[in-house]
């Protein structure tokens, strides 16, 4: 019986020895918070708005990190290879998330591997061009473009993005062929934009707003006007059934605990119910969003269902 006792103490102690996280409070280390666009995007801005907060929240150091390129698609294939301890999470981009999976078959992740924490903002896309543009209008562009096949060039975010599929949408419903031409991350497209390296630009609302003064946006994806800037009349008031909208969160690896995405999930509601984050981010072209761990993977789970038909379609 002593024998047994002895085995039993020195089988238990092992365990302890060797897995030496397995009873400690989380977190207790810095969390790394992956940004998979390029720095000064809108993933960025808002991570940078929350990492304060969540140090705060969480008692320990929140380290924003950037892998940008594939429209995100490098960054969340290499999130789902992470270990699933929490000490890890990525901002999510719909319908990034789901397109490119659809449309590429391997886009190095699955939906599904991105495990969803929450989703704190919603950003509509819009059409914009230089103020000084020959294009006064929407039906400028489109009577332009049935002249000059290909002629007109686009920006936009990454490929199989937000930004790249409201372009197909839209060249479909105006029978038009336009350029797109993708770039790492928002911030790069909108650079190249007012650079004049193209005359277009498919952008979310923040980046539309924050440079109103220069430029002129021709439509809104949105059902009624974005509230921020009401006389850009919306994509539907033309006549072109398009609904065009980035919806932002943040995920962690496939496999983690449930207390964990508990924990996180807390932390960035708690964030997001702030009625001074909720207040700048309207200022400056958001609309918040409140949606948690579960509502977020019914959410993203039903946009699946909604957009593989319509990429199976694009695909051909």
């Amino acid at each position: 019986m002593k024998n047994a006792t002895r085995l039993f103490t020195m089988l238990f102690c092992t365990l302890i020895f060797a897995v030496p996280n397995l009873f400690a409070a989380y977190p207790d280390r810095p969390i790394t918070y992956q940004i998979p666009f390029n720095p000064g995007g809108q993933s960025d801005v808002e991570a940078r708005r929350q990492q304060p907060r969540l140090e705060k929240i969480l008692g320990e150091k929140v380290i924003v990190q950037y892998k940008p390129g594939g429209g995100g698609s490098i960054g969340w294939a290499k999130m789902v290879k992470q270990r699933p301890n929490g000490y890890f999470m990525s901002g999510i981009n719909i319908p990034h998330i789901i397109l490119q999976p659809l449309a590429r078959g391997n886009a190095g992740y699955k939906t599904e591997q991105l495990v969803p924490v929450a989703l704190f903002q919603a950003t509509p896309i819009g059409l914009a061009v230089m103020k000084d543009s020959q294009f006064k209008s929407l039906s400028d562009l489109v009577a332009y473009a049935k002249k000059h096949k290909g002629a007109v060039t686009c920006a936009g975010s990454g490929t199989w993005s937000g930004h790249h599929i409201a372009y197909l949408q839209f060249q479909k419903a105006a029978g038009v062929k336009l350029t797109y031409v993708p770039y790492k991350g928002a911030s790069p497209s909108v650079a190249a934009f007012l650079g004049r390296h193209v005359a277009a630009l498919w952008a979310n609302s923040n980046d539309l707003f924050q440079h109103r003064d220069k430029i002129r946006v021709l439509a809104f994806g949105t059902e009624k006007p974005f509230p921020p800037m009401p006389a850009v009349p919306t994509f539907k008031d033309q006549g072109y059934n398009i609904l065009a909208s980035i919806d932002r969160g943040v995920g962690v690896p496939p496999k983690t605990p449930k207390n964990i995405i508990k924990t996180l999930e807390k932390a960035f509601l708690s964030i997001s119910r702030n009625p001074q984050v909720k207040q700048q981010m309207l200022d400056a072209g958001f609309v918040p969003l409140e949606m948690d761990a579960a509502e977020a993977t019914a959410y993203i789970r039903s946009k699946v269902v909604e957009w593989a038909p319509v990429v199976k379609e694009f695909k051909k």
